[in-house]
C-alpha cells in the first residue's frame, strides 16, 4: 500500500474485498457495473484535466505556502466583520473535534439531544440579548437574515395593505451596503420596492410595510430608535432591526423598543473572520411570528417517558413540505458556528461578555478622545466601539497605517471610521493614534480622559440577561470542557458509525482537509482587505473554480452562495437576469418535477418564475410524454426547467439529454441540481447531459462537513451565455460583467471552509475523484443486492443498477404494525442513523452509504437491517409492546428494575455481537412531537415551566 496515496485513505472499499463485492452485485468489475448504471451517451470521453493528487503531507506544506500570502493586518474596518478571539477550549473540543463537525442535522431528536442542547442555548443567548420572545438556531449571515426579515414581514402584511398593495420597503441608509444589495436581490423578483433613505425624515405613507434599521450604524452611530418605532406601530408599519450582537449587552435591547424583528451575525462571538464565513446569523422575533420564522427552532418537549426531551420543533415549516407555496428557501443553518457561538456566551457568562464588550468601549472612547484631544473631529454623537473621524490627509495616513499593518474603513476622501474588537490592546490604540498624528505632522501630547458617556442614559441596558443556571456554571476550562464532552456523548456523528443518508452524502471528512482552518492565515483575513493582503486566498479560490469548472465542464463558477438552497437560487437568478438581456423578461415558467427537493420551488418561487410540476412515471423517471406537453404549452414564457441528475429516486435516466433539448428548443435553459453530484465527478458532468447552470453542495459531494445541520457552501457553475450574470458585492468587486447583485454578505460567500474541497480535490486528484465517484456506485449497488429478498428497491436504471443511493420500500411492513419511522428508531439501538426517511417517497428510506465506507461498515449496516427484517416479521399489528415499536431503548430502560416487555434485554440493546464492541447509547427515548407543538418553548427554561403545561 502506498500510504502517500490519499485516495486510499479517502475510498474505503480495500483491493482484497472488492472480488467479493463485485460477486455479490453479479458483475466481474467496476467498469462492468459502470457500463450498466451509467448511460453510454453521456459518459465523459477522457479523464478529467486536473492533475494527479498529491500526499497529504504535501498538501499541508502547500497550504502553509499559500497562507504566507495572506497578510495579517490589524483590521478595523468593521462593516459587519471583527476580529475575535476563539477560545481555546472551544476551538480544540468543538471545531477541532469530529464528534462535533461530523453530526447531521438533528431530524434523529434522539440521537441528537447534545447539539440540540448547544442549540437551544444559542437560541436563548439571542433572545435575552435581542429582548425578543423568539428566535431561531441560526441562519447564514446578516445580510441573508435582513433579506428573509423583509420577506416574512412582507407576507405577515395585514388584510387591508395587502388589498391596498402596500409594497414598500424602507431601508435606513445606515444599512450595511451588502446587506442593501442582497436585499435588492430579493425583492425585484417578488415585486417589492426598496426605499433607502434617511430614517429621520421617513414619511410613514401607508405605502410601505415595513422597515429595517441598523443598530448601531454602519459607521457607529446609535440612534435611539424608540420614537421611530413607535410612529411606525402607528402607522402600522412593521420594524425589523439589524444588530450588533456584541453592542447589545451595553446597548438597550431593540426588543424593548417593541419591533418585530432582530438580525445580526453572532461571527464576534468567537468566531473566526475567515474571509467572509462561515457565520452564525441570528433571527428573533415575537412568538405570534413562530409560524412564520424562516429556517429552524430548537423545542422542548417529553420523550415516551415524560423526560425532558429536544427536537427540531415547526420543522412543518421545511421546504420539502410548503414547496412552492414557501415563503423562504432556508433549508439548513449555520449550526457548528451557532454551537460554538453559544458555548461562548456558556464559557464567558454575563459578566465576562460585559467584561468583553466594556473593554472594547472603553479602548474606543479612549481612541476618540485622544484623537479629539490633538484637534481630529469625531463625528458620533454616541458610540459603542466604532468611531467616525474627518482627516485632511486621507492618503497619507493609509499609507502610514498600512505600513503598519492596519486596515481602517475609508469612507470618502475626508471620512474614515474605525471599529474596535475584543482582540485590540492599549499598545494597538495607542499605534492608530500615532497613524493618525504622523499623517498629520502632529507632535503627541498628554490627552484627554474622556468623561462624557459616549452612550446616552436613554440607550443604556439596564435588562438582565443569560440568568439561565448553563450561562453561569461553565467558567473554569475543566468545568467547560466535560459540559462539551457530555453532549458531545448524547450524539451520534460520523466518527461513531456509517451516515447512509440518501441525498445528504456523509463522507468522510479528512483531518488534513480540516487542519487550515484553525491556522491564523486563514482565520484572521476580513472579507473586506484589499485583495493584495488575500493572495493565498485568492489562490485557492480562483483554483477551486477552476476546478470547479473542470468537473462540471462549465465555463465559470461563482463560490458566494453560502448554501444549496442559495446555489439554486443564485442558478435561477442567473438565468433571470440572462432571459431580460435577450429582451425576454416575461418568461417565468419553472418547470420542476414531482420528485424534487423541496427547496426547488421555494427557490424558484422567489426568483419571481411560477412554478409548474411535471409529472414521474411509475419506474421515477421524468414523464416524458407530460414534461414534452407542458414544455411546448408554455414555450412562449419557458424560463427553466429544475432536474436532479441522478433522479432524486437514485437514477440515471438515459432520457436525460433528450430532456434538455426538449427545453432549449422551447427556450429554456436547464438548471441542474447538483444534490447527487457524487454519482458524476470524473464519469460524466451537468455540461455534458445538456445542463446551462448547476450548483453544487461542497458539503456533500465535496467534503466539508456538514456540522450538526451547517455550514454548507453551495457555489453555481455556469454555461458561457451565463457567465456574465454571476453575482457581484458592493464592497469586493465580483462577478460578470452584467453582474446580478449579491446573493451572500461576503465576495466568496463562506471562503474559509472552501479550503476543505480545495484540499479534497487536491489531494485526490482526476484518478481518485473518479474512483470516488466509482466507489460510491459500487457500495450502493453492494447494499441493495445484500438486501435483495429482504426489502424491495423502488426504482432502478434499465439495467436494474443503482445510482450512488437507492430507495427501499417500507410500507408492506403496516400489515404488521411497522411504520419506516420504527424502523429508524431501531437503528439506533444498532448504532447507525437512520438512512433519509419519507423523502422523496412516504414510506421509504433513501439509502447512500458514500465512498468513504469499507466493506466491513457495509456489512454491518446490512446485517443489522436483515436483523431488523427479522424482528419486523415477528411483529404483529395488534401487539405493538414489541422491539421495533419500543426503540430506541436507553440505559435507563435496560437497567430499570421492571421490565415488562415479551423480548429479553439482550435482544434490547444487543441485538448484534457487533453491538457491544461500540455500543451507542442514545440518552432519550421517543420524542413526543404532539406535545411540543402543543407546547412551544424555545429558551433555556426550568423543567418546571412546562412539566404542568
Amino acid at each position: 500500500m502506498n500510504i502517500e496515496v490519499f485516495a486510499a485513505r479517502h475510498i474505503g472499499i480495500s483491493e482484497k474485498d472488492l472480488p467479493q463485492m463485485l460477486k455479490t452485485i453479479g458483475v466481474d468489475s467496476v467498469e462492468q457495473l459502470i457500463h450498466e448504471t451509467i448511460p453510454d451517451d453521456i459518459k465523459l470521453k477522457r479523464q478529467l484535466d486536473l492533475p494527479e493528487g498529491i500526499s497529504e503531507h504535501e498538501f499541508l506544506n502547500h497550504l502553509q505556502e499559500l497562507a504566507q500570502k495572506n497578510k495579517v493586518f490589524k483590521t478595523y474596518i468593521g462593516l459587519g466583520y471583527h476580529e475575535s478571539l476563539t477560545p481555546s477550549p472551544i476551538k480544540r473540543n468543538i471545531l477541532e473535534n469530529a464528534g462535533w463537525y461530523t453530526a447531521y442535522t438533528p431530524y434523529q431528536a434522539e440521537i441528537a439531544q447534545g447539539r440540540l442542547e448547544a442549540l437551544l442555548n444559542f437560541q436563548t443567548m439571542v433572545s435575552d440579548l435581542t429582548g425578543m420572545e423568539i428566535a431561531n438556531a441560526s441562519l447564514l449571515d446578516e445580510s441573508t437574515a435582513a433579506a428573509e426579515a423583509m420577506t416574512m414581514l412582507f407576507e405577515l402584511r395585514g388584510r387591508q395593505q395587502k388589498k391596498d398593495g402596500a409594497a414598500k420597503f424602507f431601508v435606513s441608509e445606515e444599512v450595511l451596503p451588502q446587506t442593501v444589495s442582497l436585499l435588492e436581490t430579493r425583492a425585484i423578483p417578488l415585486g417589492i420596492e426598496l426605499v433607502i433613505g434617511n430614517h429621520e425624515t421617513f414619511d410613514f405613507s401607508s405605502e410601505y410595510y415595513g422597515v429595517l434599521l441598523q443598530y448601531p450604524g454602519k459607521h457607529g452611530q446609535v440612534h435611539d430608535y424608540a420614537p421611530f418605532v413607535e410612529k411606525a406601530k402607528a402607522n402600522e408599519i412593521k420594524v425589523a432591526v439589524a444588530a450588533d450582537i456584541l453592542s447589545l449587552i451595553m446597548l438597550k435591547a431593540p426588543g424593548e423598543w417593541g419591533v418585530d424583528v432582530v438580525v445580526g451575525t453572532t461571527q464576534r462571538f468567537g468566531i473566526p473572520l475567515g474571509y467572509g464565513g462561515p457565520h452564525a446569523a441570528f433571527f428573533a422575533t415575537k412568538e405570534e411570528y413562530k409560524r412564520s420564522i424562516p429556517g429552524r427552532i430548537i423545542g422542548v418537549t417529553k420523550d415516551t417517558d415524560g423526560n425532558r426531551a429536544l427536537r427540531m420543533a415547526l420543522q412543518t415549516r421545511e421546504q420539502h413540505i410548503k414547496r412552492d407555496k414557501a415563503t423562504s428557501n432556508i433549508c439548513t443553518a449555520q449550526v457548528l458556528l451557532a454551537v460554538m457561538a453559544g458555548m461562548y456566551a456558556v464559557y464567558h457568562g454575563p459578566e465576562g461578555l460585559k467584561y468583553i464588550a466594556n473593554k472594547v468601549h472603553k479602548h474606543t472612547k479612549s481612541l476618540a478622545s485622544t484623537l479629539e484631544s490633538h484637534g481630529f473631529q469625531q463625528t458620533n454623537t454616541a458610540y459603542f466601539d466604532t468611531i467616525t473621524v474627518k482627516v485632511k490627509q486621507i492618503e497619507k495616513l493609509k499609507e502610514i497605517a498600512e505600513g503598519k499593518g492596519i486596515n481602517l474603513n475609508y469612507v470618502d476622501h475626508e471620512t474614515v471610521s474605525i471599529s474596535l474588537n475584543e482582540a485590540v490592546s492599549d499598545q494597538d490604540v495607542q499605534i492608530l493614534v500615532s497613524c493618525f498624528l504622523e499623517a498629520h505632522n502632529i507632535q503627541r501630547k498628554e490627552a484627554n480622559v474622556a468623561k462624557e458617556e459616549a452612550i446616552p442614559a436613554v440607550l443604556q441596558r439596564k435588562t438582565p440577561f443569560l440568568e439561565h443556571e448553563v450561562f453561569n456554571s461553565y467558567h473554569s476550562e475543566t468545568e467547560l470542557m466535560r459540559y462539551i464532552k457530555r453532549l458531545e456523548r448524547k450524539d451520534l456523528a460520523l466518527n461513531h458509525s456509517m451516515i447512509s443518508l440518501g441525498s445528504c452524502t456523509m463522507k468522510l471528512n479528512a483531518a488534513s482537509e480540516m487542519l487550515p482552518l484553525s491556522w491564523p492565515h486563514w482565520g484572521n483575513i476580513h472579507p473586506f482587505v484589499p485583495l493584495e493582503q488575500a493572495q493565498g486566498y485568492q489562490e485557492v479560490l480562483k483554483s477551486l473554480e477552476e476546478q470547479l469548472n473542470v468537473i462540471t465542464g462549465f465555463s465559470a463558477t461563482s463560490l458566494q452562495p453560502n448554501s444549496g438552497a442559495q446555489g439554486e437560487y443564485a442558478g435561477l437568478m442567473v438565468i433571470r437576469a440572462y432571459h431580460e438581456s435577450r429582451g425576454e423578461g416575461h418568461r417565468n415558467i419553472c418547470l420542476i418535477p414531482a420528485s424534487a427537493h423541496g427547496t426547488n420551488p421555494a427557490s424558484a418561487v422567489m426568483a419571481g418564475m411560477k412554478v409548474v410540476v411535471t409529472k414521474t412515471d411509475e419506474k421515477g423517471n421524468i414523464d416524458m410524454a407530460d414534461l414534452e406537453e407542458k414544455a411546448k404549452l408554455y414555450s412562449e414564457n419557458l424560463a427553466a426547467l429544475m432536474v436532479t441528475y441522478p433522479s432524486t429516486h437514485g437514477v440515471f435516466e438515459s432520457s436525460i439529454k433528450q430532456i434538455t433539448q426538449l427545453i432549449h428548443d422551447n427556450g429554456g435553459q436547464v438548471y441542474m441540481d447538483g444534490a447527487n453530484m457524487n454519482a458524476q465527478v470524473g464519469l460524466t458532468n451537468p455540461a455534458t447531459i445538456g445542463a446551462d447552470v448547476c450548483h453544487l453542495n461542497l458539503h456533500k459531494t465535496f467534503a466539508i462537513p456538514h456540522g450538526g445541520g451547517g455550514p454548507g457552501v453551495g457555489p453555481i457553475c455556469v454555461a458561457e451565455q451565463l457567465k456574465p450574470f454571476l453575482p457581484s458585492n458592493p464592497v469586493i468587486k465580483t462577478g460578470g460583467k452584467e453582474a446580478i447583485t449579491a446573493i451572500s454578505a461576503a465576495p466568496w460567500g463562506s471562503a474559509l471552509v472552501c479550503l476543505i474541497s480545495y484540499g479534497y480535490i487536491k489531494m485526490l486528484g482526476a484518478e481518485g475523484l473518479t474512483n470516488a465517484t466509482k466507489a460510491a456506485i459500487l457500495n450502493a449497488n453492494y447494499i441493495k443486492d445484500r438486501l435483495k429478498g429482504k426489502f424491495d428497491v423502488l426504482y432502478t436504471g434499465e439495467r436494474g443498477r443503482a445510482a450512488h443511493e437507492m430507495i427501499i420500500d417500507c410500507r408492506p411492513f403496516k400489515a404488521n404494525g411497522i411504520e419506516v419511522t420504527d424502523i429508524a428508531k431501531r437503528l439506533i439501538d444498532y448504532g447507525f442513523h437512520a438512512p433519509t426517511v419519507s423523502f422523496p417517497v412516504a414510506g421509504t428510506l433513501m439509502i447512500e452509504p458514500t465512498e468513504s465506507e469499507s466493506m466491513a461498515e457495509l456489512d454491518r449496516f446490512c446485517n443489522a437491517m436483515i436483523s431488523i427484517r427479522e424482528e419486523i416479521d415477528e411483529a404483529s399489528a395488534d401487539e405493538p409492546n414489541n422491539v421495533l415499536k419500543n426503540a430506541p431503548h436507553t440505559l435507563g430502560m435496560i437497567t430499570n428494575d421492571i421490565w415488562e416487555h415479551p423480548y429479553s434485554r439482550q435482544k434490547a440493546a444487543f441485538p448484534l455481537p457487533y453491538v457491544a464492541e461500540n455500543k451507542f447509547w442514545p440518552s432519550i427515548r421517543r420524542t413526543d412531537e404532539a406535545f411540543g407543538d402543543r407546547n412551544l418553548i424555545c429558551t433555556c427554561a426550568p423543567i418546571e415551566a412546562y412539566a404542568e403545561a
